[in-house]
């Protein structure tokens, strides 16, 4: 009798932070979740296209939110192309003409190796809370799980995507589907997370679904294999030197 009015008196404390929570602390949370001091990460990228699917792996260093280094590991047509990012500059190595070649523009929204991300997508890694304003327009039930639905409209016109909408899961403070809109209102990308696990005390995206709502397909997932936050990377990782190595 006891735990269950433990439990239920917990429900009760998290229903109450739930109604009582503003936007702006939601928001905040969910960069917590994100976004470290650094990480290294090793994922993989499976394209469905119209007749084919193909899958890339790639490795991931991360520092702050300004630089940013990517090498592709297989299949073997990709494998060796690196991509740099510094501030709002990018840089992509190919193997094959031995060359690099800066990204810039409306160059950043073109398609990733024929996925339905980004250049713009792979580089964004600021807060949400410092780009956009929030609101919370709802609450619903999202893979059984409680969630706010959030509005956010950009602070500044050089966010990429001027709207979007959030379902932020209440307990973990993880987004576990996402709309990005054009300042038109117009649905551009779709995500949603179908895998999260628990790492060094935060919830992290495992396994998403990216889709380009402007172009045919099933869609662009990205599954984590293995990450490390806070990790030491050295300075040079992230200089051009490193594109060449």
């Amino acid at each position: 009798m006891k735990n269950i009015f433990c439990s239920l008196f917990i429900l009760l404390l998290q229903n109450l932070y739930a109604q009582n929570i503003s936007g702006k602390e939601i928001l905040q949370k969910v960069d917590q979740n994100m976004l470290s001091n650094s990480q290294i990460a090793v994922s993989s990228m499976t394209i469905h296209g119209r007749r084919t699917s193909r899958t890339l792996r790639l490795k991931t260093w991360i520092q702050g939110e300004d630089k940013s280094f990517s090498e592709y590991l297989s299949p073997p047509r990709e494998a060796g192309t690196k991509m740099l990012k510094l501030k709002n500059k990018l840089w992509i190595y190919e193997p094959d003409s031995d060359r690099s070649i800066q990204i810039s523009g409306h160059m950043l929204r073109q398609s990733v190796m024929g996925s339905d991300l980004s250049y713009e997508d792979m580089m964004e890694e600021d807060e949400l809370n410092t780009m956009y304003h929030v609101t919370i327009i709802d609450t619903t039930i999202l893979q059984k799980r409680s969630c706010w639905i959030l509005f956010l409209e950009a602070k500044d016109e050089t966010v990429s995507y001027p709207q979007r909408k959030l379902w932020v899961d209440q307990t973990r403070f993880l987004v576990m589907q996402e709309e990005r809109f054009a300042k038109s209102g117009k649905l551009l990308k779709s995500i949603k997370v179908n895998d999260v696990w628990k790492i060094d005390n935060r919830w992290y995206p495992r396994k998403m679904v990216f889709k380009d709502e402007l172009k045919a397909g099933k869609g662009t997932v990205f599954e984590l294999e293995e990450i490390e936050f806070n990790v030491e990377i050295p300075a040079i990782k992230f200089t051009k030197a490193s594109l060449r190595k």
